[in-house]
């Protein structure tokens, strides 16, 4: 079979990370080889970048560098990780891709759109997901449970710690992402128990799979 890419997204707190391991696990219990990565930093310079992107502490980043840092992390990721997985018929699932960037970036930070999309096909490739799941919750909830995983342990990163406002908007390109490409784009409830999701989204990737199968 050909190699088949997943992405997952969805505003802080949607779940994503639970997803992705969820999924590598069963696929892999299925005999599927799994690669598992993540933007940013999936690479060592995307570890590098992910720093400075994600740290509090560190200066505040202008909005155009902040993009170009992404776009930097996409580029070396799929060099180095995404595209040679799917060349050897892997199946990739990546937490978070490109339209992380159009959500963040063009909808939260307001990037222009057509630059953006233009920006990030030369930054992909031509390298897409053949599907992508977007993980959908109230803002107000994925704040609450970001804050009950830090415990009072770890500060807030970069984007965990902007407004409301800017992760409503956030919210708000990712509905807008799914409504524009729905055969690529599954829009899913994260307000469900975490098996509800899993099953569901196995039973999306399955069903694909069975698709590719008989290609």
């Amino acid at each position: 079979m050909a190699g088949f890419f997943i992405s997952f997204e969805g505003i802080e707190g949607s779940g994503k990370s639970t997803q992705v391991a969820l999924l590598a696990q069963a696929l892999r219990s299925q005999g599927y080889d799994v690669v598992v990565t993540r933007e940013p930093g999936g690479t060592a310079v995307g570890q590098v970048l992910r720093r400075l992107l994600l740290e509090s502490t560190s200066a505040p980043l202008a909005p155009g560098a902040e993009l170009y840092l992404m776009l930097a992390d996409r580029a070396q990721h799929i060099q180095e990780i995404i595209a040679p997985a799917l060349r050897a018929n892997k199946i990739v699932l990546s937490d978070r891709f490109v339209d992380s960037t159009t959500a963040y970036q063009g909808y939260g930070r307001g990037v222009e759109l057509g630059l953006l999309a233009q920006l990030n096909a030369f930054a992909c490739s031509e390298c897409m997901p053949a599907l992508t799941l977007v993980l959908d919750l109230p803002v107000s909830e994925g704040l609450k449970r970001v804050r009950q995983r830090q415990s009072g342990t770890e500060g807030t990163d970069r984007f965990e710690a902007e407004s409301v406002a800017f992760h409503e908007r956030v919210q708000a390109g990712y509905l807008a992402v799914a409504r524009s490409d729905s055969q690529r784009v599954r829009l899913l409830d994260a307000m469900r128990s975490v098996e509800v999701i899993h099953q569901e989204i196995l039973a999306v990737v399955q069903g694909r799979l069975l698709v590719l199968h008989k290609t």
